[in-house]
C-alpha cells in the first residue's frame, strides 16, 4: 500500500510539470512558514497576557528540537532508503541524499510545530496543520519520502512535542512568572505589571 500510494503520487507530479517549480520549493523551503507561524504563536500569546499561552509559544520550537532529537536515532535505526534508491525510473525532483527516509525530518518539524501551535491558539494549529499536510504531500511529490514516512514523521513530531510539553509545562510557567517581574517583561506579556499606574 505505502509503494503504490507513492507511486499514484509519482504519476501524478509526472502528469503536473507546472506544479514542479511550486512544489519542489515548499518542500525544500516550507520551514520557513512554520517559522513565521511560530513567531506569530509568541505575538499571540505575548498580546493574551496570560502565562500558559506563553509557554506553549515558548515550548514549541523546543519541542520541534526535542522531536527532531528522537527522530534521529530512530531514523538511523530502521534504516529505510529513499524511494529513489529503491525504485529506479521514479521522477524525482528532490536533491539526492544518503540520509534514511524514515520517518521524514520535514514532517517531524511540521507535526511538533502544529502541536505546539495548537495548545497557543486553535486558529494558529489549524493553519499549521493545513502547512504540514501540504509539507507532507510535498516530500512525497519530489520523491524524497513514501507516504508512511511523512505520515510517521507528522505523528512523532506532534507526540514528542506534546509529551514534552506535559513534563515542562509547570516548571516553564514558573520561570515565565519570575521573568515576567524582569526587564523581559514586554516581550513575554502586554498587561500591565500589578502596581503600576
Amino acid at each position: 500500500m505505502n509503494t503504490q500510494l507513492f507511486l499514484w503520487v509519482n504519476d501524478f507530479a509526472r502528469g503536473t510539470p507546472w506544479l514542479h517549480a511550486v512544489v519542489v520549493g515548499y518542500a525544500a523551503y516550507g520551514l520557513v512558514v512554520f517559522a513565521a507561524l511560530m513567531v506569530a504563536g509568541w505575538w499571540s500569546a505575548r498580546g493574551q497576557a496570560a502565562v500558559p499561552p506563553m509557554a506553549a509559544a515558548i515550548w514549541t520550537p523546543l519541542g520541534m528540537l526535542a522531536a527532531l532529537g528522537v527522530n534521529q536515532p530512530v531514523a538511523d535505526l530502521v534504516g529505510e532508503a529513499r524511494p529513489y534508491a529503491a525504485m529506479p525510473g521514479v521522477l524525482v525532483l528532490a536533491h539526492r541524499s544518503t540520509d534514511p527516509s524514515f520517518p521524514s525530518d520535514h514532517a517531524v518539524m511540521a507535526g511538533a510545530v502544529t502541536a505546539g501551535l495548537f495548545l497557543v491558539r486553535r486558529s494558529l494549529g489549524v493553519i499549521a496543520a493545513v502547512a504540514a499536510v501540504v509539507m507532507a504531500f510535498s516530500r512525497v511529490y519530489i520523491a524524497a519520502h513514501y507516504p508512511g514516512d511523512v505520515l510517521a514523521g507528522l505523528v512523532l513530531g506532534a507526540v514528542v512535542s506534546l509529551a514534552g510539553y506535559l513534563v515542562v509545562r509547570r516548571p516553564l510557567e514558573w520561570l515565565l512568572r519570575l521573568a515576567e517581574r524582569s526587564p523581559l517583561r514586554p516581550l513575554l506579556t502586554t498587561a500591565p505589571q500589578k502596581g503600576s499606574a
